[in-house]
């Protein structure tokens, strides 16, 4: 055995201002909490240049204050290694030895490591140090580790390092002042560690560093070796010197040939070499004062939460209270929301002027954007609890408890975290599928993702279970709204499985790929940052329904009130009679006289009191026919009356067709679309029923219901598996870098849609259920 030589120290003298610093470590070890902590409020988000992963910074704050240091600090993607696998890996390095375009290499890196778990950490840490970059450790999650019985001599493994090791917590700030001194004034580069790799590889990495410098001199002389060692070990690290240094390219193909050959386990070689020397590191700081057969607090946990049998059955359980909170907990909230957009619409007619500015405000954008609005604090209810779940470490236990259902689909436990996050929405759904190391694993999980119950659905599914479904409860406990919730959530889950095993069987054969993962320590949730991330999620929901809304609620209300077209005779005449009914009744009560009103007989008051409450409803109802008659033949009215034969199967009549198409903008916008035609139809001068009574008052000419319960579950169905969320095609297309998958995608889904609804309204008609 060689040694594999450090970079010399002096290769690249440590910055003498800082101005970027980053953040780098393994997942779970809470980088994202010491990133909040660091920074403070002082944060944005946006995307690497030329890809859809997300680059957190924020600038860093002088002991919680203001950021006034004027340093960003940048939250890397968790990684493993710096062989990377999945797209997310890839980012971590390329922003770490500057090949993102506009972003240079950082001047200080953070290696963020998990105390109770450090010899699986230092594995990425000697990994960065052979860069040749200055580096800082953050020795994270001491407070867990003493819990645990660990104690980590932070002083030798410095030693060991060659570089300064800071024992913190993020979760309660212990040692981030001495963290944010130690980033601001780094050591310089300490070359890397002297790990040892077999001849046969150390003697070859000599050649192609030589190779590599020569054909591209811009790398480093520090860091070389290490890229000649990725480009050996990875192919996504080989890749990108075809073009740039073809030679060097050709020369590590021709290496490896020539190891397999022999044949040499290269591929292991790094793995080894690093361990081997971080081992024997990892025993002598590492010291162990409980007993080695002390079960911790997480295993006992674990013992019941991932068991075979009540793991499942917990988790089920769990999704339960959700839904039934979503249900309970948000309605006084609901209702303050309806209380404020029923009084910012009246007092923008009192402000406002009689007219087409006043109708296309308060009954097309208002009412529109009100209506969605409604359902935030449901929405908010949602991010909340899958937030308590990410934070205290249930959600990777998920993964765990899932891992064998989703391997009979071909999918791996990998697939679970993005399918979860799918509930929130499937953007980010969709994102997380980059984090998977198989190709195929990944479209697929792509491909099913936008199938799970996002918080776009949560808005129909509200308001069709409100209408439909009886408040009651289930035994006195579950309440059937709840249950009705969870039965959707489960129906679209299910599906997701099916689907993937479609795929797997028929369209990306072979076998699935393997699934480890490491089970992070339970940990109490911080309520600030909790509260934080619900409010930026929430922020995101209504900026992009609220931008979506708003437009196509003009849009709309727009296409349901032009062409003016004028009522039919008989309309007309009915309504100029009940105009006339009502001025003679008020006239003939203006006419009594006040001292005799007392004198006249009651039954004659009665009459004409009776005869004035009559013509008013005549007049109300005649006017809502007019309005009806106007929106029928409206552009919208055509437009669902066109499409009317398509959807006529599926129980839908023309508003709710119209309603469907408008929502392929945005799942929400049927809420605002529906508002918006049924807003049409009521009486301009009196407060308009609410959209869940409009709906279940709608009545064909025959008096027989539009909405009927079997036709909303026709609806919520569909409504279940139809990709209505243009920003989802958009996301699939830039992660997948073609139409051709999300064009699959959102047919595959509307079949689904389709089918599922067309079975369950004519199967319910045949039952006699319609």
């Amino acid at each position: 055995m060689e040694t594999l030589r450090p970079a010399p120290p002096a290769t690249r003298p440590a910055p003498a201002r800082v101005q970027t610093v980053a953040l780098a470590g393994n997942p779970n070890v809470g980088k994202t909490t010491l990133f909040n902590a660091l920074t403070g409020s002082h944060q944005k988000v946006a995307n690497y240049p030329g890809v859809t992963v997300e680059r957190k910074s924020g600038r860093l704050a002088r002991s919680g204050r203001g950021g006034a240091e004027g340093v960003e600090v940048v939250d890397l993607p968790g990684t493993y290694s710096l062989s990377p696998k999945s797209v997310d890996e890839r980012v971590a390095f390329d922003a770490l030895v500057g090949r993102i375009p506009g972003e240079p290499a950082p001047d200080v890196v953070a290696c963020v490591v998990d105390a109770t778990n450090l010899e699986r950490n230092l594995y990425l840490v000697t990994q960065v140090l052979d860069l040749g970059l200055p580096v800082v450790v953050a020795l994270n999650m001491t407070d867990a580790a003493a819990e645990a019985g660990i104690e980590v001599d932070a002083d030798a493994l410095a030693d060991a390092l060659g570089t300064p090791v800071v024992p913190i917590s993020a979760k309660t700030g212990d040692g981030l002042d001495a963290l944010r001194r130690a980033v601001l004034d780094p050591p310089r580069p300490a070359g890397g560690v002297a790990w040892e790799a077999m001849p046969a590889v150390d003697e070859a990495l000599d050649a192609l560093a030589e190779r590599l410098g020569a054909e591209a001199p811009d790398v480093p002389a520090a860091r070389r070796r290490f890229e000649a060692l990725g480009a050996l070990t990875a192919d996504p690290l080989l890749a990108p010197w075809a073009g740039r240094a073809p030679g060097f390219h050709q020369a590590v193909l021709d290496t490896r040939a020539e190891f397999e050959a022999r044949p040499v386990p290269y591929k292991m070689a790094e793995m080894m070499g690093r361990y081997g020397w971080i081992s024997p590191v990892a025993a002598r700081v590492v010291q162990h004062t409980a007993a080695a057969d002390e079960r911790t607090l997480s295993d006992r946990i674990d013992a019941v939460v991932t068991h075979r049998i009540w793991g499942p059955l917990i988790f089920g359980g769990v999704l339960l209270v959700i839904f039934q909170a979503v249900f309970s907990w948000a309605v006084p909230a609901m209702d303050g929301i309806e209380w404020l957009v029923g009084v910012t619409g009246e007092g923008m007619r009192a402000v406002l002027p009689d007219g087409v500015l006043e109708d296309v405000l308060v009954e097309g954008a208002l009412s529109g954007v009100g209506n969605v609005l409604v359902f935030l604090p449901q929405i908010l209810l949602l991010f909340l609890f899958l937030g308590l779940m990410e934070d205290s470490g249930y959600m990777a236990r998920t993964a765990f408890i899932m891992d064998r259902a989703m391997r009979r689909v071909g999918l791996s436990g990998a697939s679970v975290v993005p399918m979860l996050s799918a509930y929130a929405c499937a953007i980010p759904g969709i994102m997380a599928a980059r984090t998977l190391a198989d190709e195929r694993d990944r479209i697929i999980t792509i491909m099913v993702v936008p199938l799970q119950g996002c918080s776009a659905r949560l808005p129909v599914y509200v308001l069709f279970i409100a209408a439909f479904i009886p408040a009651g409860t289930l035994f006195g406990v579950v309440g059937y709204q709840g249950l009705a919730m969870t039965g959707l959530y489960v129906l679209g889950t299910v599906m997701a499985f099916v689907s993937a095993l479609v795929l797997r069987r028929f369209v990306f054969k072979g076998e699935g790929s393997s699934f480890v993962m490491e089970l992070p320590p339970y940990r109490m949730p911080q309520p600030k940052y909790l509260w934080r991330r619900m409010v930026d999620r929430s922020k995101v929901f209504v900026v992009r329904a609220g931008k979506i809304i708003f437009a196509l609620s003009i849009v709309l209300w727009f296409m349901a009130s032009y062409p003016k077209v004028e009522p039919p005779p008989e309309l007309a005449a009915r309504a100029a009679a009940a105009d006339v009914a009502v001025e003679e009744a008020t006239e003939s009560l203006v006419r009594i006289n006040p001292a005799a009103a007392a004198e006249l007989h009651a039954t004659e008051r009665a009459s004409i009191e009776s005869a004035l409450e009559a013509a008013d409803v005549e007049r109300a109802a005649v006017q809502n026919e007019i309005a009806g008659y106007q929106v029928r033949n409206s552009l919208i009215g055509r437009f669902g009356h066109a499409i009317e034969p398509i959807m006529r199967p599926l129980g839908f009549d023309w508003k709710i067709s119209a309603g469907i198409v408008a929502s392929f903008a945005a799942r929400e916008v049927i809420v605002s679309a529906l508002a918006t035609i049924y807003s049409a139809g009521a009486d301009a001068n009196e407060e308009s029923l609410a959209l869940r009574d409009a709906i279940k008052a709608d009545r064909y000419p025959d008096g027989t219901p539009v909405f009927t319960p079997l036709v909303a579950v026709s609806l919520l169905v569909f409504f279940v598996f139809a990709l209505q969320c243009m920003s989802t095609l958009a996301i699939a297309k830039r992660e997948l870098n073609s139409w051709f998958w999300p064009a699959v995608m959102w047919g595959y889904m509307f079949a689904l849609a389709y089918g599922f609804s067309f079975a369950i309204y004519q199967g319910g008609k045949l039952l006699g259920l319609g």
